[in-house]
């Protein structure tokens, strides 16, 4: 028995200990009714309380001495320290809790007047002293140096300076607005933290969509996860796993399952990794990269390398026009689908001015049973076709036919001309060299033709070589099919990669060794 009185002894010590008693420090009038309030003393005309470090001004109250609690009404100011003040018209107090419920015309002000404060307004708040947190539930505002959030519920801690707002969020700064549910934000480093569905907006600029992350609303910058998407009115696009992005300064960084859409010039660039500056709408991508261009709907390019490299430039026109044009640069491994014409090669170099795509170190062009090659080729794309092809240096075409034949032809220089999709006409220059298998009106082999030429046109229709024109100079062999000397049908630098043609948009992805 002892020990129980000696244990609740120990208990209503440290109870006491802990809770501290409400001071009335000044008040012009006090009075009592025992019929209406029997347990307050009723206090007028100027009156303060103290409750530790804060005191308690009203016009009038109701004091409850034995529960420690008052009831504050009319001017009511709430002062702690020298950073913390808060403004009613009613004010209930609870000196066991420390809990303070403002209602009616909240204002709260956090930090001194002269260094831009932090504001809360609210018609209802309550203020947990003993957490020092403040929150509201029935719609606020949160104003600092910079911002102003707007929410149905609210919360904030003055001494880490960090706010919780859900229900309806809205940031506003003078630069843009930020729609959300729930969001977390800091009025000391100006950063919000992203834990649900958000949207940024900078009026007819850009428009940021994530659901998680952080932003920082003074400096602009963010680091966006889970799929974010940034958006630019000009029909520019960034989408990612994660985004860091510099809003000031045009930047963004993408990681994980990038795309970049330009809806203008009609590209979306692809890659794991990739970086973008709004300038000169610069940027590359690795680790998987891919270019597709859907500038024209029927023949969609499809563009891989180890790295690619976009921009835009400015040039003039001979019209005196200013205009713009992008520049695509594809570094190693390079492979290109088109259903008109595929490629390979080491490098790349895509100029939006005048179509063109030239083809760098051991390119190969392939257009249905027709594959061209050369120390570099241009290709001449008009209105979305691949129109011609022009190589120089060491070139060769070869065509296959139904039975395993090869017709060949080599080169300093060759133009193959396509259309719709097709060769119909290869020029060669510059020693050329033919080895080919001439047909009779029925189909049958006549044999194989070997010439030499320093320039020669051939004629090709339905995949077929229908005639060749040479020059005057020309001089050649027919070998009856049954007389083809061994290793005749072949030229010294002939070569069929048909096994590393890419053969689909998928199969730009595929890694081949060289021929």
């Amino acid at each position: 028995m002892i020990g129980g009185i000696i244990f609740l002894s120990i208990l209503n010590f440290q109870f006491s200990i802990s809770q501290t008693m409400v001071y009335l420090e000044r008040a012009g009038n006090l009075s009592f009714d025992q019929e209406r309030i029997a347990d307050a003393q009723i206090l007028k005309n100027n009156v303060v309380f103290r409750h530790e470090e804060a005191l308690m001004y009203c016009d009038s109250a109701y004091f409850y001495e034995n529960s420690n609690s008052l009831d504050a009404f009319g001017h009511v100011r709430f002062v702690q320290g020298d950073t913390l003040s808060g403004y009613c018209d009613k004010l209930f107090y609870d000196g066991n809790t420390r809990v303070a419920r403002m209602r009616r015309n909240v204002r709260m002000i956090h930090g001194r007047e002269k260094e831009n404060p932090t504001v809360m307004t609210t018609d209802s708040l309550n203020y947990d002293r003993r957490a020092n947190l403040a929150y509201y539930f029935t719609g606020g505002t949160v104003r600092d140096s910079l911002n102003t959030l707007t929410s149905v519920r609210g919360q904030y801690a003055p001494n880490k300076k960090q706010a919780i707002f859900s229900q309806e969020v809205k940031l506003v700064n003078p630069n843009f607005i930020l729609t959300s549910d729930t969001l977390l934000y800091n009025t000391d480093t100006k950063v919000t933290d992203i834990v649900s569905p958000t949207t940024i907006v900078y009026e007819e600029e850009t428009t940021i969509t994530t659901s998680r992350g952080w932003y920082n609303t003074d400096t602009e910058q963010s680091m966006l996860l889970d799929r974010s998407v940034v958006a630019h009115n000009d029909g520019k696009t960034m989408t990612g796993d994660t985004i860091y992005y510099d809003k000031h300064i045009g930047f963004g960084q993408v990681i994980g399952r990038m795309e970049m859409r330009d809806s203008t010039q009609h590209a979306t660039l692809y890659g794991q990794y990739g970086e973008m500056w709004e300038e000169n709408n610069h940027g590359y991508a690795t680790d998987s990269a891919l270019m597709v261009d859907w500038s024209d709907s029927e023949h969609i390019a499809y563009i891989h390398a180890d790295t690619l490299f976009t921009e835009e430039l400015h040039y003039t026109d001979s019209a005196l026009m200013d205009s713009t044009y992008r520049r695509v640069r594809a570094f190693f491994g390079v492979r290109v689908f088109r259903d008109d014409m595929q490629m390979t090669c080491d490098s790349m170099v895509y100029l939006g001015s005048d179509s063109t795509m030239h083809l760098y170190k051991k390119p190969i062009c392939w257009s249905e049973n027709q594959q061209i090659s050369s120390d570099s080729i241009t290709v001449y794309i008009v209105h979305g076709t691949v129109d011609h092809t022009v190589g120089n240096g060491n070139a060769l075409c070869v065509m296959e036919d139904t039975l395993g034949h090869y017709n060949q032809m080599s080169g300093k220089e060759v133009t193959a001309y396509l259309k719709d999709g097709e060769v119909y006409m290869i020029d060669m220059s510059g020693n050329a060299l033919t080895i080919y298998f001439p047909k009779e009106d029925d189909g049958t082999f006549v044999g194989l033709n070997t010439t030499e030429s320093s320039y020669i046109r051939s004629f090709v229709f339905k995949r077929e070589i229908q005639r060749i024109l040479f020059t005057k100079e020309t001089t050649g062999v027919l070998y009856p099919m049954d007389q083809i000397p061994q290793g005749a049908d072949k030229m010294v630098n002939f070569f069929w990669a048909d096994l590393i043609r890419p053969i689909s948009p998928e199969d730009v992805f595929r890694k081949v060794h060289d021929y």
